[in-house]
C-alpha cells in the first residue's frame, strides 16, 4: 500500500511586523517622540502623536515634522531621539507582546520580520526581548534601500528570500499602512488589534482579518491558508 504524502503546510512563510506585533514598544516609542517633538517646539498630545506617526518610515516622519515646523528639523533630531529611545527600551524594559513566543514556538513554517523601523531599533527591541535569534538574517527594513510600507517591496523581498509564493504568505500587522502594503504584495493579512493603539476600523478597511489576542493566531493560520 502506497504511503500517503504528508500534508503541505498552509503557508510558505509568515511575516511579522515588529513594533506592536512582536514587541510591545509603541507606548515607549510614542512617549519619547512626544517629548522630542516638544523640545523642538511641536506641542502635540500623545494621541495625536500616535495618529500622525505610527507605522511611518523615518523619511515620512521627517517630512511631517518639517511641515509642522515650516523649516528643516534640527540635524541631530532623529539621532537624539533614537539615543533616548534605546535607553528607555533597556531601562523599562520593552517586552515581547503577550503570547507571541508561544505562537512562534507553534509555527512549523519559516518566518521573517518586515518593518518600517530602522534595523538598529529592531536589533535593540528584539534583542532586549530575546526574540532576535529567531529572526536573524530575515529582518527587512527600508534601511536596505527598498521603499517602506505601504509599498509592497519589503514584503516581496522577504518572500523572495524565503522562496515563498506571495499568495501563500501570511502577514501579521497592527497598522493599516502595513496591511495595505501586504495586500498590495498579494498576501493575506491578519490584523492584531489587541494593542493600545490599534485602529480596528482602519485595519478592517485595509483588508485584514482581525484578532485581539495573539494566542488566537495559530488557529487562524491553520484555518485560513
Amino acid at each position: 500500500m502506497r504511503e500517503r504524502e504528508p500534508a503541505r503546510p498552509a503557508w510558505d512563510l509568515v511575516i511579522f511586523d515588529c513594533d506592536g506585533v512582536l514587541v510591545d514598544s509603541e507606548p515607549i516609542a510614542n512617549e519619547v517622540l512626544e517629548q522630542a517633538l516638544g523640545a523642538i517646539g511641536i506641542g502635540m498630545p500623545l494621541d495625536e502623536v500616535v495618529e500622525t506617526f505610527v507605522g511611518k518610515t523615518v523619511p515620512q516622519c521627517l517630512a511631517i515634522i518639517e511641515g509642522l515646523l515650516g523649516r528643516p528639523a534640527p540635524a541631530d533630531f532623529f539621532d537624539a531621539w533614537r539615543r533616548a529611545l534605546y535607553k528607555e527600551f533597556e531601562r523599562r524594559p520593552v517586552r515581547a507582546v503577550a503570547g507571541v513566543e508561544a505562537v512562534l514556538d507553534a509555527l512549523d513554517v519559516p518566518t521573517a520580520v518586515v518593518s518600517n523601523g530602522p534595523l538598529v531599533k529592531m536589533s535593540t527591541t528584539l534583542g532586549v526581548t530575546g526574540l532576535l535569534p529567531r529572526f536573524e538574517g530575515r529582518i527587512f527594513s527600508p534601511d536596505s534601500g527598498l521603499p517602506g510600507k505601504p509599498q509592497p517591496d519589503l514584503f516581496l523581498a522577504a518572500a523572495a528570500a524565503a522562496g515563498a509564493d506571495p499568495r501563500r504568505t501570511a502577514v501579521i500587522e497592527d497598522t493599516a499602512t502595513g496591511a495595505r502594503g501586504a495586500r498590495a504584495a498579494g498576501m493575506t493579512v491578519f490584523g492584531y488589534v489587541g494593542g493600545a493603539y490599534a485602529d480596528a476600523d482602519a485595519m478592517a478597511a485595509a483588508g485584514a482579518v482581525l484578532f485581539t489576542d495573539m494566542r488566537e493566531l495559530p488557529a487562524l493560520l491553520s484555518g485560513a491558508g
